[in-house]
């Protein structure tokens, strides 16, 4: 069963902003984007450097420190230095609160 916390109101975030929350110990990261809000874990693959410090474009989140981008929509990264995906968690919006799922489902 999927569970959903509030990470934050709707209205706090900036569009194309990261916005860092932490969710039962988790630093996520939240983007409202190109008409959607996304979760992504914000610690980078490649460097144990938070995310929500970086820029967001074309659907993708950029790591401050080496560069790397990653997809808002899957984790996966888009070019090097970073090899592997992070952690993207469903999102979902009821009124003003942003909602997000840190259950892995199987």
């Amino acid at each position: 069963m999927t569970t959903f916390v509030r990470a934050c109101g709707l209205s706090e975030l900036e569009e194309d902003t990261p916005k860092r929350v932490e969710l039962d110990g988790t630093p996520v990261s939240l983007v409202k984007t190109e008409g959607e809000v996304f979760a992504i874990n914000d610690i980078c693959s490649h460097a144990n450097v938070s995310l929500s410090e970086g820029e967001v474009e074309d659907c993708q989140i950029e790591c401050w420190l080496h560069g790397s981008a990653f997809d808002l929509r899957t984790g996966k990264p888009s070019g090097l230095p970073a090899t592997r995906p992070v952690p993207v968690y469903p999102v979902k919006i009821e009124g003003d609160d942003v909602l997000v799922s840190l259950t892995q489902e199987s």
